[in-house]
């Protein structure tokens, strides 16, 4: 329960730190004294495509990550009260689905935030629950239109929007792949990705 709340409590406050931000720096004058021009040039980045291609490519990296564990491990912790390898992938999974959430797209029938990363220790499901939660975020991305992306979000902030959410889905991602790797360092894991290019570096010698 605690840690749901601090989850949720966290994405609030980083999209009222992103709104507050935005609005800070539309409203702030440049050094000088001098107002900031305003910049009309048609945005040139694609956060859907790109968003999209980021979760795609981290539910490669997790799940060959889970898979490359031993089953042993699953249980690991680096301390007492701190969350297990099993529950670090399952933290990631049910964020998958709790974070678009917020935007409205439903969790699959039987979701219990609250308990779902202690659900299991079984590497089997463990691996399973990634690729359902990655597919399910990105189908949610893929759905969206971009006008979507710019559709406000006010119970999340005043400027916030749903952009703001898959800002969020992607960087959380990114923070918890990061954890998971330092695991498997830990443990002897290499991730799969670095052993590949390992191979092929020494392949060209």
């Amino acid at each position: 329960m605690k840690r749901s709340l601090g989850l949720a409590l966290a994405i609030g406050l980083s999209l009222g730190l992103v709104a507050n931000s935005a609005k800070a720096s539309a409203q702030a004058p440049a050094a000088g004294g001098q107002a900031q021009a305003t910049d009309k040039t048609a945005p040139s980045y694609d956060m859907k495509a790109q968003s999209v291609q980021d979760l795609q490519d981290m539910q490669k990296k997790f799940t060959s990550l889970a898979e490359a564990f031993p089953a042993a491990k699953m249980t690991w912790r680096p301390g007492d009260g701190v969350r297990s390898v099993a529950e670090i992938f399952l933290h990631t999974a049910g964020a998958n689905y709790g974070i678009p959430g917020m935007m409205g797209v439903k969790a699959p029938e039987g979701f219990n935030g609250k308990t779902f990363e202690k659900s299991t220790t079984d590497k089997a499901k463990v691996v399973e629950e990634l690729n359902k939660s990655f597919e399910t975020a990105i189908a949610a991305v893929q759905g969206m239109t971009n006008a979507d992306f710019a559709k406000p979000d006010k119970k999340l902030g005043p400027d916030a929007n749903d952009g703001d959410v898959v800002y969020i889905l992607v960087v959380h991602g990114h923070e918890m792949l990061g954890q998971a790797i330092a695991y498997a360092r830990v443990n002897g894991v290499v991730p799969p990705w670095t052993e590949d290019a390992l191979k092929k570096k020494a392949e060209t010698k």
